[in-house]
């Protein structure tokens, strides 16, 4: 079974991103799930700033549009044990 690869677009000091990480993380740990976590600062690069603004943190799973705010633990379960 390959990692399932999920980015998660974030910025600086940002409450709502630290509580997105650490769901996905206990989530993936629970399920027993290989994860391959990217962390994007959208801060750092003028044209995500742009597309994202304020709307972090923002996370794709395998490539796809998973999760804008908030990372539900029912949804992230349900979408790691798809891709496994």
């Amino acid at each position: 079974m390959s990692d399932v690869s999920i980015t998660v677009y974030t910025r600086e000091d940002c409450h709502l991103c630290e509580e997105a990480i650490g769901t996905i993380e206990r989530v993936a740990d629970d399920e027993g799930a290989a994860i391959e976590l990217d962390l994007v600062d959208v801060d750092e690069d003028p044209d995500l700033r742009e597309e994202y603004g304020e709307r972090v943190p923002y996370v794709f799973v395998d490539g796809s549009p998973a999760f804008k705010y908030h990372v539900t633990e029912r949804q992230l379960r349900e979408k790691l044990q798809q891709s496994a």
